[in-house]
């Protein structure tokens, strides 16, 4: 082989010298790219549909003696003399759900309704009495049917049954994700989040087919969940949907910063929570689809038109690659060279020819081979370093808290948001789009403020907003009239506006703590284990977000219970994570022992990072470490 040849088969194992020489994000890579954020709108929008499907719509008693029997009004002006309930300060009643006053029998009847005590026009506090009684029999506020209407599921003590759903449909992310992150240190190939069940054949059939699997797996549970028969069924489909909506987005993330190059991918990485984030925000479109079951079917047959992603979106190169198949990389880099009328050399396109004969010729070591045994014991050996270092435990486990807190906060808000006064389908939206600048916000307060403020900050800006809304909703029925707003009986005073306001302005927050909460995890955790560490702290957070579902209903017992809980978790969190050291600009720690030296210096005190803004949290560092130094017996072998 001439010298020309040879320098080009040694530079054919680095993919992102290909991207600079066909283009790094070209027509090919945006029409491909597109094509893979698609399915994301889905899988979000699949992954709170339960918000619509399993919610509770706006219902009251039947009055037989005073509801039209066809056309039966929920606010109507007697309701108050009827139902029991209770009166805002602004004049508003909100009727009981589940119980009425019994009518005084002793008022004559109608000879032409005769199961009515008196007619229509003739409702007053003097047909009823006051004692109360169960109904079973209800008037709907608005034409929307969720699984309560379906299956009875009404009253105060089926409110868990449908905070359960969202329970059930977080225990199927848990499935979905567990030892994904293990997986992806074990299994190098494979990389990061996968199908739980479909690792081998993922490492076997390549990213895309597992893409595809999880998307039509999606699709499949989705229209059962549609067809389900009662709650049990139910909540099996949607765990199953769970599942496989767990795989979409991270594979969707890996086949597009794989086939980016590297000054593209932040962008490839950050639109693609756009689309999810406007993926979630398209449910506020329910309000066209009142109907649980075709909202449902709404959201899981258009996925199915994926099945001509076999046949349109190209395998990824760098897995082919990684697996010796250098031929059919030659192809797509050939048909990616063209769409992006780029020249690519005679002599690259020949390496992979050159250096597939070679691979046929030299036994491949794969994943069942010797290496990934040594690599086994590698991982063993860094989880014991680890476990062994009170620094290093105290630091994962501040690190543990902050993940739970932001799932908790994090779905908690995004449940909470059809609580809100106004339109509850706009609120949704709003409160889902928002995540938009939430994550350009991270991108922001990454680069200029470091890792460890840029946490903290968001957490705190979370804090200080749900705190601030959650007293706001106490003194809501005060009633601050807007300048140019009217009185009507419906109409929203600048309290609204304020609580909606404050609380679009905490989901934000808490987005931008989500997305900067990824990073500063892996740039903390050695490299061996960095992934299954990323796997384990995401896979802690969603039994936190179990919980988020059951965190609303709390506000049944003091209103602004759930934003006042949601505000405390973030300031805790806010202020913990001051403890934790600065990784901006530092080395990616390849051991235990170099992860644990992470944001100090040989004198083992913590380096600054060089920002005003730092100062405090540096402080508050240093004194948490030299207590620990100085108090906690460190194993000789880290000395």
């Amino acid at each position: 082989m001439s010298a020309p040849a040879a320098a080009a088969a040694s530079a054919v194992l680095d993919f992102d010298d290909i991207l600079a020489e066909i283009g790094e994000f070209g027509r090919f890579q945006r029409r491909n790219y597109l094509l893979i954020c698609l399915p994301v709108l889905f899988a979000a929008a699949n992954s709170l549909s339960y918000v619509f499907t399993a919610g509770s719509p706006t219902y009251r008693c039947y009055v037989p003696e005073c509801d039209k029997v066809e056309d039966a009004d929920y606010g109507a002006d007697w309701v108050s003399i009827a139902v029991p309930g209770s009166w805002s300060k602004r004049g508003q009643f909100t009727p009981s759900i589940c119980e009425r006053f019994v009518a005084n029998g002793s008022h004559f009847a109608s000879t032409s309704e005769p199961w009515r005590s008196w007619p229509l026009d003739q409702c007053s506090s003097a047909n009823f009495t006051a004692e109360t009684e169960r109904c079973h029999q209800f008037v709907y506020g608005s034409s929307e049917r969720t699984i309560v209407q379906q299956w009875g599921m009404h009253c105060q003590e089926n409110l868990w049954k449908l905070a359960f759903v969202g329970t059930v449909h977080f225990a199927g992310l848990v499935v979905g994700t567990a030892l994904s992150g293990y997986l992806a240190d074990r299994y190098a190939p494979t990389a990061y989040h996968l199908c739980l069940w479909s690792t081998y054949t993922y490492f076997r059939y390549g990213r895309k087919h597992i893409f595809l699997f999880c998307i039509v797996f999606m699709a499949l549970t989705g229209v059962a969940q549609a067809l389900s028969w009662d709650y049990i069924s139910f909540l099996v489909f949607a765990l199953l949907n769970a599942v496989g909506t767990s795989g979409i987005y991270p594979l969707a993330f890996i086949i597009g910063v794989e086939m980016v190059g590297p000054r593209k991918r932040e962008m490839s990485s950050i639109v693609l929570n756009y689309f999810y984030a406007v993926g979630e925000a398209l449910l506020g479109l329910s309000v066209f689809l009142p109907d649980w079951r075709q909202l449902q079917l709404a959201l899981s047959l258009p996925p199915l038109i994926c099945v001509a992603y076999f046949w349109l979106v190209p395998e990824s190169v760098r897995w082919l690659l990684a697996r010796n198949r250098r031929e059919q990389a030659g192809v797509i880099i050939r048909r990616a060279a063209k769409v992006n009328r780029r020249d690519i050399s005679v002599e690259l396109m020949a390496s992979f020819k050159q250096q597939e004969l070679e691979a046929e010729a030299s036994p491949e070591t794969d994943v069942e081979g010797g290496q990934d045994v040594r690599k086994d014991d590698k991982i063993w050996l860094a989880i014991k370093e680890v476990a062994g270092s009170p620094i290093l435990m105290g630091r994962y486990a501040i690190l543990l808290l902050t993940w739970a807190v932001n799932a908790i906060v994090y779905y908690g808000l995004s449940l909470n948001a059809t609580s809100l006064s106004g339109n509850k389908y706009l609120n949704f939206a709003l409160v889902c789009l928002v995540e938009i600048p939430g994550y350009s916000l991270a991108w922001l307060f990454l680069r200029r403020f470091g890792r460890r403020m840029a946490l903290s900050g968001s957490l705190l800006l979370c804090s200080i907003t749900c705190v601030a809304s959650g007293f706001v909703t106490l003194a809501q029925g005060d009633w601050i009239p807007c300048p140019t707003g009217g009185e009507s009986r419906h109409s929203w005073s600048c309290a609204d506006w304020l609580v909606v306001t404050l609380f679009l302005v905490g989901k934000l927050g808490i987005t931008s703590s989500f997305a900067v909460i990824y990073t500063f995890t892996a740039e903390m955790m050695p490299t061996v284990i960095r992934s299954g560490g990323v796997g384990v702290m995401s896979t802690f957070a969603r039994f936190g977000a179990m919980l988020a579902p059951f965190v609303p209903l709390l506000a049944s017992y003091y209103d602004p219970l759930p934003l006042l809980l949601f505000g405390s978790l973030s300031l805790v969190a806010g202020l913990i994570s001051l403890l934790l050291p600065e990784t901006f600009n530092q080395k990616l720690p390849d051991t235990a022992s170099i992860s644990r030296s992470v944001g100090t210096t040989v004198l083992n005190f913590p380096i600054s990072t060089g920002r005003r803004g730092d100062c405090i949290g540096e402080m508050i560092h240093t004194a948490a470490y030299i207590f620990l130094k100085t108090h906690v017996a460190e194993p000789k072998k880290y000395s």
